[in-house]
């Protein structure tokens, strides 16, 4: 099996007047394709990071009957879907990171996510696809180059490269956050709010809901009522407005070039795979 070895630089750098969207909006028309994880759950340490990342270098997704993965010597890898778990569990080992310090935050591993469907690679169930399922891939992890580690909490933030056999482009990054230029667009709503569901509908399911309760089989169900609404515009200010009308302790949002996928939650469903 091959590896490649990450070669990690970082720096430092003081962050009492940046903040994460600030960041990404500097960040993203030099380097699509790239994520950030937000947390305002600033009272403790240990949830007080928020991450941008960027420049993915490798890459696993799984979607149909396929495993394809990417390499950072332009390398291309095609399986069945047979044994996902072991596949994503090789795949990060492939990665071995040197660094001359150990820190006691996530700095470097895969990120992405896992969608709802992705359940029957790990289970024996079948899931029908629904007419209206969005044509994206179950799972989808990327090693990004550049991670920017922001300590709320301390008010400090890490600029991170992990190279493989190209040069240290923290300077570059470091020029970009310094920035105080970057391009926003607008974005206007195209039609009516819709949904899959009507209130009578969706009472309808509570109240089937309770009943398998009361019987005993089940001892808890989240029940879900989708919302859709046209645009026209930038998809991150969509998050922007989305952040703004719900304030959650963690919001996410993924580029991934033709479709991108963002949201907030009073929880914690980031994922982080160490390599």
């Amino acid at each position: 099996m091959k590896t490649f070895s990450l070669y990690t630089h970082y720096k430092k750098i003081l962050a009492d007047t940046i903040t994460p969207v600030s960041i990404y909006l500097k960040i993203r028309d030099k380097f699509p394709n790239s994520i950030l994880l937000e947390s305002s759950d600033y009272h403790a340490s240990d949830n007080s990071f928020s991450y941008i990342c960027f420049n993915p270098i490798a890459s696993i997704k799984v979607k149909g009957k396929h495993i394809d993965q990417t390499f950072p010597d332009g390398s291309v890898l095609r399986n069945r879907t047979t044994d996902v778990a072991k596949t994503i569990h090789k795949f990060t080992k492939r990665f071995k990171v040197n660094s001359d310090e150990t820190f006691k935050f996530i700095n470097n591993g895969i990120f992405g996510y896992t969608a709802y469907d992705a359940v029957k690679y790990f289970e024996d169930i079948e899931i029908s696809k629904k007419p209206d399922s969005l044509d994206i891939p179950d799972i989808y992890y990327a090693v990004y180059q550049n991670i920017i580690a922001i300590n709320h909490f301390k008010n400090e933030a890490y600029i991170f490269a992990h190279c493989h056999n190209t040069e240290n482009n923290i300077d570059d990054i470091l020029h970009l956050i310094k920035s105080k230029n970057f391009a926003s667009y607008e974005f206007s709503t195209q039609s009516d709010i819709q949904s899959n569901l009507t209130d009578e509908e969706y009472k309808e399911h509570v109240t089937l809901a309770k009943q398998h309760c009361a019987r005993g089989d089940v001892f808890q169900l989240v029940l879900s009522k989708k919302f859709s609404q046209g645009f026209k515009g930038d998809e991150f200010n969509v998050y922007r407005a989305l952040r703004s009308i719900n304030p959650s302790p963690y919001l996410f949002y993924f580029d991934y070039g033709d479709f991108k996928i963002f949201g907030s939650s009073p929880k914690r469903n980031w994922l982080f795979l160490m390599v």
